[in-house]
């Protein structure tokens, strides 16, 4: 029997100092033992480092040169050993607006790969869009937008064999609070986003089954004293959770604190938002269809807008910041990055918390909270 041995753990509900963790023969998490129990069998000894689940990233649209939108199996996979580097042990490939055809073409060759896939784990599909509004389409392409249509989802979802775990939809379009109620009713996601949408409007598909504002702040009707608009929607309505792009470009650190005060970590999902720029050298890109130029730590559409198209943001450096940042302790930085984008993406029985019979992915942090090591079933896939 091999057990971890480190400075602190975070478990699933309570953080350990010292003590040993069971790693099972099958790659599996055992029990917590702690350091007045030194068990028999092999100590892998990491001393003064952590011991977190591994992370959780539901909202990444590319890495390494690679795009969930070129519909390539072996990107996706090149994407899903990256982030191994990156702390991620499961995701969900984010795709951008496309053509009906395109998006469910993309489904259907995550469905039929999701078994060949050799790094992260590849735990559902994201939509983000196409059911959005022009006036905050960010770095979309409006020519894609239409009004939900639950049928359509069905399509998709067929095509992606289940997999589609979330979608993400303007409140204001036609049809919208029947698409959530719907849509939420099949088991999968609805998010808010992208949006001109009343505090109302988003308060009604909240009610009708969504649960999650795509990355907060950004392409949305901000927070006024007497129109609340979709920033305050997140702020306000207590059981939604809230996607979190902490890069400190996106989202002033301040107005990150915030958030994260009036929501806590249970209900702060820290996303990425990537791009195919992760990870690689300044330049052009593509984010979709549209034309990105990356550089100075952002990556910005070349028009004449010059919106954030994405981030290049890797998921570990995310938790690091809200952690320097003094917005987090250490405990909640990682529980904002595992358990609760598990949790807001449907996939909390798979990933993101460190239990006995779960598979032990998990992540070992220095206590400057840097990256060392990355175990996927109890093996080791990454380590600086």
């Amino acid at each position: 029997m091999k057990y971890l041995h480190a400075a602190k753990f975070f478990l699933h509900n309570t953080t350990e100092n010292g003590g040993y963790l069971e790693l099972t023969a099958d790659g599996k998490f055992g029990r917590y033992l702690p350091e007045d129990q030194r068990p028999e069998g092999e100590i892998i000894d990491y001393g003064t480092s952590y011991i977190a689940p591994g992370l959780v990233d539901t909202h990444i649209h590319g890495l390494l040169g690679h795009d969930v939108m070129d519909n390539d199996a072996d990107g996706i996979n090149a994407m899903a050993e990256g982030l191994l580097q990156c702390g991620v042990t499961s995701w969900l490939p984010t795709t951008v607006t496309g053509s009906k055809e395109q998006l469910r073409d993309i489904c259907a060759t995550i469905a039929q790969n999701q078994d060949k896939f050799t790094g992260a784990k590849v735990a559902g599909i994201n939509f983000e869009g196409p059911f959005f509004t022009p006036e905050h389409k960010g770095a979309q392409n409006p020519k894609y937008f239409g009004d939900p249509n639950v049928e359509t989802f069905n399509e998709w979802q067929e095509a992606a064999q289940g997999l589609l775990r979330q979608i993400t939809i303007a409140p204001e379009r036609e049809g919208a609070v029947e698409f959530c109620e719907k849509v939420s009713a099949s088991g999968a996601v609805v998010c808010l986003g992208h949006s001109s949408a009343t505090f109302e409007q988003a308060k009604a598909c909240v009610e009708a089954g969504a649960t999650t504002f795509t990355h907060t702040y950004n392409a949305m009707s901000p927070l006024n004293h007497r129109a609340p608009g979709m920033v305050g929607a997140a702020m306000s309505l207590s059981e939604v959770n809230d996607e979190l792009i902490c890069d400190g470009h996106h989202v002033n650190p301040y107005s990150a604190r915030i958030l994260v005060k009036v929501k806590g970590s249970e209900h702060i999902v820290l996303v990425t938002d990537c791009m195919s720029a992760g990870m690689m050298p300044d330049g052009d890109y593509m984010l979709g269809e549209l034309p990105v130029v990356v550089g100075n730590g952002t990556a910005r559409l070349k028009d004449e807008t010059h919106n954030l198209a994405g981030s290049i943001l890797k998921l570990n450096d995310a938790v690091k910041n809200v952690y320097l940042w003094n917005i987090a302790t250490a405990q909640e930085a990682v529980r904002m990055a595992s358990a609760t984008p598990a949790q807001s993406a449907g996939i909390s029985a798979q990933a993101g918390a460190i239990l006995p019979g779960r598979a032990a992915d998990f992540i070992v942090l220095d206590p400057e909270m840097n990256l060392q090591a990355t175990y996927l079933d109890g093996n080791k896939r990454y380590e600086v």
